[in-house]
């Protein structure tokens, strides 16, 4: 058997049926071991939350698979951090590594993954500074980090790297990261406002987007581009985004002047967009912004100052019917000459009639495509 799988459901099994105690789970799985006999290609470990006496036996788990050839390796963890052995960063054959919460702390000599294809981290403390050097990842082309800490100790150089997925990493080295001539697909999300944060990197929208020449999908939530916003928006970028085609903005609210700008300069930039996916942000908030001056901004007749010759799919969820969001439906209206679906979810807090006063409002809105169709969808809770 060259696939092993000692997920979480294996262990909630077993626990349930009595078969283990204190270490019993360890036990279990040091007898399948004893008796394997083969390489091992695929490893799936889920560490429960129970009371361990070390991490001895997991790492001599470790100490097996690099010697078994493993190519996937996933490692779950709900117990306290688990600190990966130096035998972990000896399987130079991996392709796929999962990890979850861990210390990832590579020796002095380690040089990378010479064959790593994907990489998922989360909650995971990079505690060392590698001594400066980067971490070779010529075959990487999928990057995941969710919530991990001291990101910016992690310098990768990955020349393949096409999907980059950062998640919660609010000192993510992320200037390092996007240096990638192949990368096409990106989501930085931060999920809640930065505070207390000391910048490790110089950054605003014009340099993270100049980083970004090929990139086909975009993915970024409220608060990353608002923390880019520090420094006024240009209307123009030093280099438009010829490759982007498909946007997706985050907890959006278009009330926010500075989140408004910053929508408009990725459009603008973006000659070849094809699809605009928006998701608004789906909790109340107790202050309330001053959406007057965003809505003033969309009415202007500079706003959007460009056509956009290429898009043909607009998406727009929970939204609440606000002057600034119907202004942007306008807006899109009225520039998009090729739209083709426009679908409108509303909030599910919204009543019939409120719901309906939208559907009005967008139907009477001047369209530059002859041929666009608007869904109203059920509202979302």
């Amino acid at each position: 058997m060259r696939v092993l799988v000692f997920d979480d459901q294996f262990s909630k099994k077993f626990a349930k049926n009595g078969a283990f105690g204190r270490n019993g789970f360890i036990r279990i799985i040091i007898q399948v071991l004893t008796f394997h006999k083969g390489p091992i290609l695929k490893f799936y470990l889920h560490m429960p939350n129970i009371v361990l006496d070390s991490f001895q036996e997991v790492d001599q788990f470790m100490l097996l698979l690099s010697r078994n050839g493993v190519t996937d390796l996933v490692l779950t963890n709900s117990n306290q951090r688990y600190k990966l052995p130096s035998h972990v960063y000896s399987c130079l054959q991996l392709r796929k590594l999962d990890l979850e919460n861990c210390f990832f702390k590579p020796p002095l000599e380690f040089e990378g993954f010479l064959n790593l294809e994907e990489l998922f981290f989360e909650n995971i403390d990079f505690a060392a500074r590698l001594c400066g050097a980067k971490v070779n990842l010529p075959q990487l082309k999928k990057l995941c980090p969710e919530t991990c800490k001291k990101v910016y100790n992690f310098n990768i150089k990955a020349i393949k790297l096409w999907n980059l997925t950062v998640i919660a990493c609010h000192d993510a080295m992320l200037l390092w990261l996007l240096d990638s001539p192949c990368l096409f697909d990106v989501v930085i999300a931060l999920q809640k406002p930065i505070q207390n944060f000391v910048r490790v990197e110089e950054m605003n929208l014009a340099t993270v987007l100049s980083s970004l020449p090929k990139v086909r999908k975009f993915c970024i939530d409220s608060h990353y581009l608002k923390f880019l916003s520090t420094e006024e928006i240009p209307k123009l970028l030093p280099c438009e985004l010829g490759s982007l085609r498909h946007l997706w903005l985050l907890d959006f609210e278009l009330g926010d002047l500075d989140q408004l700008h910053g929508a408009l300069c990725l459009i603008r930039n973006s000659p070849n967009l094809e699809s605009l996916h928006m998701h608004m942000l789906r909790v109340q908030v107790e202050a309330q912004v001053d959406v007057g001056p965003a809505s003033d901004h969309l009415e202007s007749p500079n706003c959007l100052d460009c056509t956009l010759n290429h898009l043909e799919t607009v998406d727009m969820e929970y939204l609440e019917g606000s002057r600034a969001e119907l202004l942007f439906m306008k807006l899109l209206l009225a520039y998009s000459p090729f739209l083709e679906d426009i679908t409108i979810t509303p909030r599910g807090v919204l009543d019939a009639l409120k719901i309906l006063d939208i559907a009005k409002d967008v139907m009477l809105f001047p369209r530059a495509s002859s041929k666009v169709k608007i869904m109203l969808l059920n509202p979302e809770r």
